[in-house]
């Protein structure tokens, strides 16, 4: 019966964390803000898991020819439109530009789910990635995003690991995931398990500082099982 009512409890929360409408059990809305190295993988792994995604640009039309490729269940949008298209935003900009994200699209992000890959690279992005560095990117993004369900992930994955590692046989590749919110972190975890990956739910946005950029832990390309001694997790 424990068994019976967690999953209840989880089909439960997912609804009410999509705002209540009714969706298929196997179909979500994903839009991407940011389609380059590692949004555009991550659109072809769902397109194929059966999602529908918006894969956006300021520029729209250049990313026709990919959404052509993708088939029906791809749409083109400007970033404006993928945070009102999605139920689950992933947000996949240089992370310079997250604060510019939250402050121009804080209406349609509102209360979404939103799986942040950015990393903050001080030679690329500046003071603030020297600031959100030495915070940790978890606490630094939920800053820069309030309001949103935030959860790290696909930061600590190399882009070419997403093209050519995705449903290998044997042990996946870890994708570290971190977030406050239970209920986004069940939908994040599928979502990882759908691109063909092992989620691994390392803590709250904290502990999101444990696999930043910095860290190392993409460049070891670990199991959950490694990445799991690696961080001192429990089984």
């Amino acid at each position: 019966m424990s068994g019976l009512f967690h999953r209840f409890a989880a089909a439960l929360g997912l609804l009410v964390l999509l705002g209540g409408a009714p969706v298929q059990a196997d179909t979500l809305r994903i839009g991407i803000i940011g389609t380059g190295n590692i949004g555009s993988p991550l659109a072809r792994l769902w397109v194929e898991a059966g999602h529908e995604v918006m894969i956006s640009s300021r520029h729209p039309e250049r990313l026709q020819p990919l959404a052509d490729e993708l088939g029906e269940r791809a749409k083109v949008g400007t970033p404006r439109e993928a945070a009102a298209f999605g139920e689950v935003i992933l947000l996949a900009v240089p992370y310079a530009a997250t604060p510019q994200v939250g402050r121009d699209y804080a209406t349609e992000l509102a209360g979404k789910v939103v799986l942040d890959a950015g990393n903050p690279r001080p030679g690329r992005d500046g003071a603030m990635a020297e600031e959100a560095v030495e915070m940790g990117a978890g606490l630094a993004s939920q800053q820069f995003l309030p309001g949103v369900r935030l959860v790290r992930a696909f930061n600590a994955i190399a882009a070419y690991n997403l093209r050519s590692q995705a449903h290998r046989s044997g042990e996946k590749l870890a994708i570290p995931l971190a977030a406050d919110d239970e209920a986004a972190l069940e939908v994040a975890a599928r979502l990882v398990t759908d691109a063909g990956f092992d989620p691994v739910i390392v803590g709250p946005l904290a502990s999101a500082k444990s696999f930043d950029f910095n860290s190392g832990v993409s460049a070891r390309m670990p199991t959950a099982r490694e990445l799991r001694e690696l961080l001192r997790l429990q089984p």
